[in-house]
C-alpha cells in the first residue's frame, strides 16, 4: 500500500464515514469528562465487552472519540463551578473560574473549546507526519530529565505565590508533604499513613482534587449565597451568540500561543507515564513566565485558560504514539486500546504500519475527525452550558458535594476516599478563608510524588551519586531552560521598573 497524499485523503473520508460512531462517543465523553472521578479509561473498561464485539476499527474509533471528548469535557465544570473533572484539567480553573465569576462563562467555555480543538487538530497532524521521530523522545527522557520536567511544574508554586510569597510557599510545601504520604518508593516503608491501609499507595488524586477545589468552593458559595453578583447574573442572562463568537475570535488571534502550548502537551504526552496533569501545569507555568502581563494570571486571563486546555488536548495524540510505533502504551487509555488490539489479533509497534497501515494511521485520522466534528457539535453548546452559574447555590452546592463524593468513591471504591475528599474540602475552605492558594497545595500533591519517584530512581541507578542529575546533555539543557524561566522574568521586571523610574 502506497503512503502518499491520496492515501491520507481517502483515509480522512473513510473515518468521516464513521460519524455514526464518533458523534455519540463525543457526547458520552463530554458527560464522562464532566463528572469528577470518571475518566475515559474507566468508562472504556466498563464498556470493554462491547468493544470486543465490534470490528477492531470501529472499536478503536469509539475509544479515540471518547478519549478526546472526555479530555475537553473535563474543562467544563472546571470553568463553571471550579471542579476539575480530571487531573489534566487541574490548571484550568486558575483562570477559567475567575472568568466565569465575572459573568463571562460563555466566553470562557468558547475559549476553552476552541483552544482544545485547535490544539488537538494541530498535534494530530504533527503526529501523523512525525510519528517515527516523536516516538524516540521516550528513549531520551529518562529519570534525570523527568526530574527537571517535574520541577518545571512545581516551580508554578512560586508563580502562584507572587501575591503573598510566604503563604504561597507554605501552601506548596504542605502539598508536597501530603504527597509524600504512603509507602516510600525504595523500601516500601509507610510514611504518615497514621495506620490507614488505604493510604499505603499514597494519597489518592481524585479525592484531593475534588476536595480542594470543588467541596471547598461549595462551602464558599454557601457562605456567599451565589456564584455571581446581581449585575453578573444579568450579564449572563443577556448574553447572546456574540459571546461565543467573540471567545472563538480572541482565541484565534492568539493562534501562536495555542500552537506552542499544545506542542508542550504533545512532547510530554509521548513520554510514557507523564500525562496531562504534568503537561497542563508545565504549559501554564511557561505561558505565565513568558507573558508580558504575568500579573494578570489567576484573575481570568485569556492566555492562562488557553495554555492548559491546549496542552492537555495536545497530550491525546502524544500518548498514542508510543503504542502505535513502539507497542508501549503511553497511558491508561492507550493500555486498554492495546488490550483490544491484541484480542482482535492486530499487532502493535512497527509491524502495525507494515501489515495494517490503514489502521495505524487511521487511529490518528480518527482523532483528527473527532476534533473536527467537535467544533460543530460542542462549540455551539457553550451558550447553554454557561447558564449553570445561574442556578441557585441552595440547589447547586448540595449537588456539587454529592457528585464529588461519588466521584471520589468511583476510582478505588473505598468509603475512606469519600471521607478523605470531605477532609480535603475542609482544608481547602480553611486555606481560602486564610488567604492560602489551594492550587499551590494541589500542585504539591500531584507532582511531589512523581518528583520523588524519578529522583530516587535516578539516585538508585547512580549508587547515590547526586551529580547524576547533571550527567545528561539533554538534562543539562533542561536545567538551563528551567533556570532561565525562573530568573529572566524577575530580571526583566526589575529592568522595566528601572526604565520607568528614569
Amino acid at each position: 500500500m502506497t503512503i502518499d497524499v491520496n492515501f491520507f485523503i481517502e483515509l480522512f473520508f473513510h473515518q468521516l464515514g464513521l460519524w455514526w460512531v464518533i458523534i455519540p462517543s463525543i457526547f458520552l465523553g463530554l458527560i464522562v469528562g464532566g463528572i469528577p472521578g470518571f475518566s475515559a479509561a474507566n468508562t472504556i473498561i466498563v464498556l470493554l465487552p462491547f468493544t470486543f464485539l465490534m470490528e477492531v476499527e470501529v472499536g478503536l474509533v469509539f475509544m479515540i472519540a471518547l478519549y478526546c471528548s472526555s479530555r475537553l469535557g473535563a474543562g467544563i465544570p472546571a470553568i463553571l463551578v471550579n471542579i476539575p473533572g480530571t487531573a489534566g484539567a487541574a490548571a484550568t480553573p486558575l483562570d477559567g473560574y475567575p472568568m466565569a465569576k465575572k459573568g463571562l462563562g460563555q466566553r470562557a467555555l468558547s475559549i476553552s473549546f476552541v483552544s482544545s480543538i485547535l490544539g488537538g487538530l494541530l498535534t494530530t497532524v504533527i503526529a501523523l507526519i512525525t510519528m517515527p521521530w516523536l516516538a524516540r523522545v521516550g528513549f531520551y527522557m529518562h529519570s534525570v530529565e523527568m526530574v527537571v520536567v517535574m520541577l518545571f511544574g512545581i516551580s508554578l508554586i512560586a508563580s502562584v505565590a507572587t501575591k503573598d510569597t510566604i503563604k504561597g510557599l507554605i501552601a506548596g510545601f504542605v502539598g508536597l508533604m501530603i504527597g509524600s504520604i504512603g509507602a516510600d518508593h525504595v523500601y516500601a516503608t509507610p510514611r504518615g499513613t497514621m495506620g490507614f491501609l488505604e493510604l499505603y499507595d499514597g494519597v489518592p488524586l481524585i479525592p484531593a482534587l475534588v476536595g480542594l477545589f470543588a467541596i471547598s468552593e461549595a462551602f464558599m458559595v454557601i457562605e456567599s449565597g451565589s456564584f455571581l453578583s446581581k449585575d453578573r447574573v444579568q450579564q449572563v442572562q443577556n448574553a447572546s451568540w456574540v459571546e461565543t463568537f467573540y471567545g472563538a475570535k480572541i482565541t484565534l488571534k492568539r493562534w501562536f500561543h495555542v500552537c506552542w502550548t499544545s506542542l508542550i502537551g504533545l512532547v510530554i504526552g509521548v513520554i510514557p507515564g507523564a500525562g496531562a496533569a504534568i503537561a497542563s501545569f508545565v504549559a501554564y507555568q511557561q505561558s505565565r513566565t513568558f507573558s508580558k502581563t504575568p500579573e494578570a494570571y489567576g484573575t481570568g486571563h485569556v492566555e492562562g485558560l488557553i495554555a492548559p486546555e491546549a496542552a492537555n488536548n495536545g497530550v491525546t495524540a502524544g500518548t498514542l504514539i508510543p503504542l502505535m510505533v513502539l507497542g508501549i502504551p503511553g497511558g491508561a487509555t492507550a493500555a486498554i486500546m492495546m488490550v483490544v488490539m491484541q484480542y482482535q489479533g492486530v499487532p502493535t509497534g512497527p509491524g502495525l504500519f507494515t501489515e495494517r497501515p490503514d489502521l495505524g494511521y487511521g487511529v490518528f485520522m480518527a482523532m483528527f475527525v473527532t476534533y473536527l466534528l467537535m467544533s460543530f457539535t460542542i462549540l455551539p453548546m457553550s451558550r447553554y452550558m454557561s447558564r449553570v452559574t445561574l442556578v441557585s447555590t441552595v440547589y447547586m452546592s448540595p449537588i456539587i458535594i454529592a457528585f464529588t463524593l461519588v466521584g471520589s468513591f468511583v476510582p478505588r471504591e473505598y468509603m475512606f476516599d469519600m471521607y478523605l475528599a470531605f477532609g480535603f474540602g475542609v482544608l481547602g475552605f480553611i486555606a481560602r478563608k486564610t488567604g492560602y492558594h489551594v492550587a499551590a497545595i494541589l500542585i504539591g500533591v500531584i507532582l511531589g510524588p512523581l518528583l520523588e519517584q524519578y529522583m530516587l530512581r535516578a539516585l538508585k541507578m547512580s549508587g547515590g551519586d547526586a551529580t547524576v542529575l547533571f550527567s545528561s546533555p539533554l538534562g543539562n539543557s533542561l536545567w538551563v531552560i528551567l533556570l532561565a524561566t525562573l530568573v529572566l522574568p524577575a530580571w526583566l521586571s526589575k529592568r522595566k521598573a528601572k526604565s520607568e523610574k528614569s
